[in-house]
Parts: C-alpha cells; structure tokens; sequence
C-alpha cells in the first residue's frame, strides 16, 4: 500500500511541474493559430526617416474600435539573445468605421516592475504601405535587437504600434510585459534549466521504483527447511564394530542407571 501510496505522489510532482509548461504552451499556440487564421499580411517595412522618428516619438491617444494582440513566433519562453535579432508579430484589428495607416512600431527596454528607469530604446520599424481598412485585420512583423553588453536577466519590454486615422496620429501598447535576455548561444534559461532538471531526476526516481518493483515480484520466497524429530536408530554393523570399546561401556552404564 506505501508503494502505491508513493507511485501517486512521483505521478502527482510530474504532473505539477510539465503542467505549467503545458499550459504556456497551449495558450501561446491557440493565440498564434487565432491570430494567423484572422490576420492577414499587408504591411511593407520601409526604411526609418528622421521624420518618422520625429513622428513616433510622440505620445497619442489610442483610437476606439482599434485592438492589438502580439504573438513572439517559435519563441514561447520570450528569450532574446543580447546582441542578436529578435521578431514579434503585431497583430491590428480595425473595427473602427474608417480605415488607418500603420507609421511605425517602437519599442523599449525598462527594468522589471520600474518603467522610470529606461535600459534602452529599440529600433523604430516604419512602414511605407500599412493601409487597414475598416472592418480588417493585417499582421506587422517587428525586428528588434537588445545590447550585447546588456546583462542577462529578466526586463519588462513596452511595445507600441503607432496609426493615422483621418490624418490624426493615435497609438496602441501591443505588448507590455517581461522578456528574458541570455547571452548568445544560451538556449536555455536557469528556471527552464533548472524544471528540466528536476523533472529529469523524477523521471529516474520513478524509474527505480518501477525497477525494484519488477525485481521484486520475480523473487520466489525461500521454502523453509523442515525439522524431522525422530527416535534414534543405531545401525548393527556400527556396534558390532565398536563393541568392546570406550563407546560402548559407556551406553551400557547409562542404559543401567535408567
């Protein structure tokens, strides 16, 4: 009964630590299927002008009926490697009643939990024919790059998509949230590192267990040996043989006194 008692607790710690992983992956790939099923790609990236710069570094209100998703593709852990290209896909949904041109996406490196303290701006992506009509939905890819001299860690990054309706400039925070920097050619993080680890060493746990459970229900219990009690025979020949020895005076005596 305590083996079993322990199978369901190892079963139960499994389930504890893949489940979490699971469901990260589940809601990263839903929203990546909803968005590629809705959206469709018509923005063209065009090269950054002064006047675009100028035009992104304001600060607009958002525009009703205009709604944002961001989804990081074949990149569900948001790990960027400091140095190296990074892509995001900014998803536009315009169910406002005239159509509006995407300007720009811009972005920004902040410390976690502290947004005054800005660790970097990241490039201004422009884009020369992002037209979304009314009632559509279009798909804008942004390219960014953190600082290879940034130290790895967790930062929250702020992205923000900026449109014209009417000749009227407006914004909308696609994605406010942490991203986690390694250094180049780490895949892993230390918390990804870390699970995989401690599930790999359950894994092997269980599998001893299964191990000394098969063994033990292939051994055979050990017969015990039986005691026969029984009257004592002397054999002829052998007092024949010791008659008149030390022995056999000796029988004699005691046969006497009983």
């Amino acid at each position: 009964m305590a083996l079993i008692n322990n199978f369901w607790i190892l079963s139960f710690l499994l389930f504890l630590i893949t489940s979490p992983l699971l469901q990260v992956v589940r809601c990263q790939s839903d929203e990546a299927a909803e968005n590629a099923g809705e959206v469709s790609d018509i923005g063209i990236v065009g090269d950054e002008t002064d006047d675009a710069q100028d035009f992104a570094d304001g600060g607009f209100p958002s525009a009703p009926g205009i709604d944002t998703v961001c989804v990081f593709p074949k990149n569900i852990a948001r790990l960027v490697k400091g140095g190296e290209e990074a892509e995001l896909l900014v998803g536009l949904k315009n169910d406002g009643q005239s159509s509006l041109n995407v300007v720009a996406i811009k972005a920004s490196v902040y410390l976690p939990s502290d947004h005054h303290l800005l660790v970097q701006n990241l490039t201004v992506q422009v884009f020369n024919n992002g037209s979304v009509p009314s009632s559509a939905q279009a798909t804008f890819p942004y390219i960014f790059s953190v600082s290879k001299f940034l130290m790895p860690g967790p930062f929250d990054l702020v992205g923000t998509i900026v449109y014209e309706i009417d000749q009227h400039p407006f914004q909308n925070t696609f994605y406010n949230g942490t991203i986690e920097v390694v250094e180049p050619g780490i895949l892993f993080s230390m918390e990804s590192a870390f699970l995989f680890t401690l599930g790999a060493a359950l894994l092997v746990l269980l599998g001893l267990w299964i191990n000394g459970q098969v063994q033990q229900s292939f051994k055979k219990p050990k017969r015990s040996s039986k005691v026969e009690v029984g009257t004592k025979t002397t054999d002829a020949s052998m007092d024949e043989w010791l008659e008149g020895t030390a022995y056999t005076r000796s029988t004699s005596s005691k046969s006497k006194k009983k």
